[in-house]
């Protein structure tokens, strides 16, 4: 478990950059819309948790 919200934010941009990885490669593949559609879903997944109002610090 994180110790600090800065650290949980560290985690969540590794896993945008992981998707965005995927995101390039699905590109070059032919069951395009089917892979966007997930990266996508799982991208709104984490901007949600990273974006999220008040701060992960504020419940602590």
């Amino acid at each position: 478990m994180p110790s600090n919200e800065k650290e949980y934010n560290g985690y969540l941009f590794d896993q945008l950059s992981i998707l965005e990885e995927i995101e390039e490669v699905a590109k070059e593949t032919n069951d395009i819309d089917r892979i966007l559609k997930t990266v996508e879903k799982l991208k709104k997944r984490v901007n949600r948790k990273l974006y999220q109002q008040p701060p992960v610090e504020n419940e602590i």
